[in-house]
């Protein structure tokens, strides 16, 4: 607690607040009830005050801190001798339920549910434990402090173990006061509100979202070429793809040029040439930056190539022929790699059939050290040709409404880095080493690959030249902006650099200066980010990232049900992690595609995501209809106001294979709420695998409840005064259906099908002046999130005016008949049912930017 002498509280005049901690005895207490048993004698517990004085901050963010500081302090631990890595016991508990997030691999994070110390995985970035004796929750989050960064990890007989470690042998600590930092509150997502935004002051290292200004794709349709192309990706594949979308009435207004389009070769090409034929990931993990200006593939592009009507055609079966080439080949490496760890007789045999393999992948490229015009290669025959600048040039042209081109680079430049001796830059090849607790995370190839050939790693000191270098250029040539990928790589390079915590101050400080530079200061996507690491070091300018794994079309591992139980994996990320992520950057949902077997699925996700819509469909490969339910005609999107987080009855569940939970996820329109029911049943995380894996026993239909209570309104100040209402229509997108419910009222009942949702709008009943008729607004229901098509709404006594996006058919709830229904300002025929139902249909004109004027009379 803050002493009676408390520096803060005495300047403002308050009196010393509740004890809520005590640590004494060997345990940990809240409130005075035990939280961990057994803790150490060498651990300490300091309160928030006593540690941390609150600084350079907004006042409304120092304010908040200040006024809850009591309910929050740190943990710290002490040892005799000092070393790079420490494990101390922070206590333990059972018989109490928790949520966690750990890490799964080096880049991703996920949920974790459990009831004791030993239940937790390894690299835990903060575990979240329900109090109910006092109806309230704790959150234990491992920080940084000074040089050394932290998680949490299961200990024995029910114990919390946290790991303080900074990365080289040559920082090393004995102490610390404050490596983790614990917060109670009545509220689980007021909680984590009130404890990032006390180590928001305390660290003063990041920034949360509310701070910063987001990239303008945020309420924006696009398209991201990694699937489409993956590696081989070219100016005409990206013209192919932009005119499909075009043609089909949703043209995108950004586009996300993956990996790809850099200039990369290997260690023993020719330092000044490209690597050739390259297309699936894992190809080019071994690869280094040689330049900083585009591929060969991009930089021979000529200037109105493909604005003429000869312009190149694009042979999408081509593209399908590499890519099925490419994985039969990455199936034969794995299956060569096994052959020779167990000393197969047929290792001669599967040599033969990659060579074979291989040979086919050089000539569809047409042959060997080639590139196709259509496949991959450039686009023109000329020498002297105008690069990545026409081609944006080219592309704004032709796609009036693209607002924003990105590009994809590795946070050290390219998947190895940058190769020594091609740049004006001090790079060094150093070779990999990874922390220990990174042995319970999963295989990963991309971990494989680097290890294998090492970071060619730019010197920290030069971190801002190596991103001015990079961005300054793309600038110039009319990219807006960067998905950066790979981050978590610095941590294994780390020994001669001041260790992890040191060398990712160097190059975080360097990339949030470019960003602001080059890019309006946030046109960025953070991407394999989502270790502690980046979130305190690496945010104070980065305003938007990831929350999942990428979409996977199918489970790499050859589980033929991937294809299903991994779009439920991806979605438990995204909702789970925006938790902690939110607090910080604008969660991003990633792409998927149109064509999928569970695109709908995604689509439904997407629709109440709260950010941007984008897709990575094949060239030809769409489905149009689905997208025209997230999208409008001129690329926008109807966006929620917030970000979609779990209801509290799904807080300490496993919606994956717990066999009887629904993955519920809320959000907030501008005129009402929405809950989104998934079933995300049938895979989930092995501990003892080390994996993600089917467990089919599980997929299967599932019943839940939903309420409007389920809404958390009081998290949002514009949503707040929904949450007052009396009454609410409740209307359910896929099934089509109205019901009414109040805050005292029974829930509503659902049996959802496997990889199957359904969308709850819930809009506030208003009673029109003195009489009894009653309205609300749904919105267009051939849109997935149809209260996001609800612009403004404004009562006037007993008339309603409504400003509607988007073409479709509108909804209202009207208790009774209007008198007369005005459309743009002129009269307009209606449809209303004794049931309450009202309709119209309305067209999207283009002149009013899609936006129809409804006036309703009674």
């Amino acid at each position: 607690m803050a002493p009676p002498n408390d520096p803060v509280n005495a300047r403002l005049g308050l009196e010393p607040p509740e004890k809520v901690f005590d640590l004494s005895d060997g345990k940990l207490t809240v409130r005075g009830v035990p939280l961990l048993s057994h803790v150490p004698e060498n651990v300490t517990f300091s309160s928030f005050s006593s540690i941390c004085e609150p600084r350079n901050a907004p006042s409304s963010i120092l304010q908040r801190v200040i006024a809850a500081s009591h309910k929050g302090g740190f943990l710290g631990f002490s040892h005799v001798s000092p070393s790079d890595r420490l494990i101390n016991s922070l206590g333990s508990f059972r018989g109490r339920n928790f949520l966690s997030i750990f890490r799964f691999k080096t880049w991703w994070s996920t949920q974790w549910v459990g009831n004791s110390g030993s239940d937790l995985q390894m690299e835990t970035q903060w575990v979240l434990i329900e109090v109910p004796e006092t109806e309230s929750y704790v959150v234990i989050i491992p920080i940084i402090e000074k040089s050394f960064r932290s998680a949490l990890h299961p200990g024995s007989d029910d114990h919390v173990k946290i790991c303080a470690e900074s990365g080289s042998t040559q920082v090393r600590a004995s102490s610390f006061g404050a490596i983790a930092y614990v917060h109670v509150a009545e509220n689980p997502y007021n909680l984590m509100r009130e404890a990032y935004s006390a180590l928001r002051v305390h660290l003063d290292s990041f920034r949360l979202l509310e701070e910063k200004p987001v990239p303008r794709i945020v309420d924006k349709f696009g398209w991201c070429t990694w699937d489409a192309f993956y590696l081989t990706v070219n100016p005409v594949g990206v013209w192919h793809g932009l005119k499909d979308f075009s043609e089909g009435g949703v043209a995108p207004r950004f586009v996300i040029i993956d990996d790809g389009w850099q200039s990369v070769n290997f260690d023993d090409e020719d330092p000044n040439e490209d690597a050739k034929n390259l297309v699936l990931c894992g190809g080019q993990m071994t690869a280094r930056l040689h330049r900083f200006e585009e591929g060969d593939k991009f930089r021979k592009y000529q200037k109105g190539l493909l604005l003429g009507p000869n312009a190149p055609s694009f042979n999408t079966e081509t593209m399908k022929q590499l890519i099925s080439k490419a994985i039969e080949a990455e199936h034969l490496g794995k299956q060569r790699a096994a052959a020779i760890s167990a000393g197969g007789s047929d290792l001669a045999e599967i040599e033969l059939m990659l060579v074979k393999v291989r040979k086919e992948i050089d000539d569809l490229f047409g042959g060997k050290g080639k590139e196709s015009d259509e496949s991959g290669g450039c686009c023109c025959k000329a020498l002297e040709c105008g690069g990545m600048k026409d081609f944006t040039t080219d592309l704004r042209t032709e796609f009036k409404g693209l607002d924003d081109v990105y590009v994809w680079h590795a946070l050290c430049g390219g998947w190895g880095g940058v190769r020594p001796g091609t740049t004006h830059l001090d790079s060094k090849i150093i070779p990999c080493k990874l922390s220990p607790g990174l042995v319970g995370t999963m295989k990963d190839l991309a971990v494989d690959k680097i290890v294998e050939a090492s970071v060619g790693l730019v010197h920290p000191r030069q971190a801002n030249d190596l991103y001015d270098s990079m961005h300054s250029y793309l600038a110039q040539v009319g990219v807006t902006g960067v998905k950066i990928d790979v981050i978590h790589s610095l941590e294994y390079v780390c020994e001669e650099y001041g260790g992890r915590v040191e060398i990712a101050k160097a190059y975080y400080d360097g990339l949030t200066n470019s960003i602001i530079k080059n890019f309006n200061g946030s046109g960025i996507i953070a991407s394999m980010q989502q270790c502690n690491d980046f979130f305190f070091l690496g945010t104070k300018q980065i305003p938007f990232g990831r929350v999942g794994d990428d979409f996977w079309l199918q489970d790499p591992s050859g589980d033929p049900m991937g294809v299903f139980w991994l779009q439920g994996v991806h979605m438990i990320h995204c909702s789970y992690n925006s938790l902690w992520i939110g607090q910080i950057i604008q969660p991003d949902w990633d792409m998927f595609q149109s064509d999928h077997e569970c695109a709908k699925f995604h689509a439904g996700s997407r629709a109440i995501c709260g950010g941007p819509v984008y897709v990575s469909d094949s060239v030809g490969s769409h489905d149009f209809d689905l997208i025209k339910k997230l999208v409008f005609p001129d690329g926008t999107v109807p966006k929620c106001i917030y970000f979609p987080l779990p209801t509290r009855d799904c807080l300490f569940r496993n919606p994956l294979f717990d066999q009887k939970t629904v993955l519920k996820i809320w959000n907030f329109n501008k005129y009402g709420g929405v809950i989104g029911a998934f079933n995300c049943q049938g895979a989930g995380w092995d501990p003892k695998e080390k994996k993600f894996r089917g467990f089919p026993e599980c997929y299967k239909p599932i019943s839940c409840t939903v309420h409007v209570t389920e809404v958390e309104w009081d998290q949002k100040k514009e949503a707040a005064h929904m949450g007052k209402a009396e009454e609410y229509v409740v209307y359910l997108n896929q099934a089509e259906v109205l019901h009414f419910m109040t805050p005292v009222s029974e829930p509503l009942q659902l049996t959802i099908q496997p990889s199957t949702f359904e969308l709850y709008n819930f809009v506030p009943v208003e009673k029109l002046g003195s009489s009894n008729i009653k309205f609300a607004p749904i919105g267009l229901t051939n849109m997935f999130n149809s209260g996001g098509t609800i612009q403004e709404l404004e009562y006037i006594e007993k008339d309603v005016k409504v400003k509607v996006k988007g073409g479709g058919r509108f909804l209202a709830y009207s208790s009774e008949s209007p008198k007369k229904f005005q459309l743009n300002g002129s009269d307009a025929a209606f449809q209303w049912l004794p049931d309450g139902k009202l309709t119209l249909n309305l067209a999207w004109i283009e002149e009013n930017g899609g936006v129809s004027d409804l006036t309703i009379f009674f």
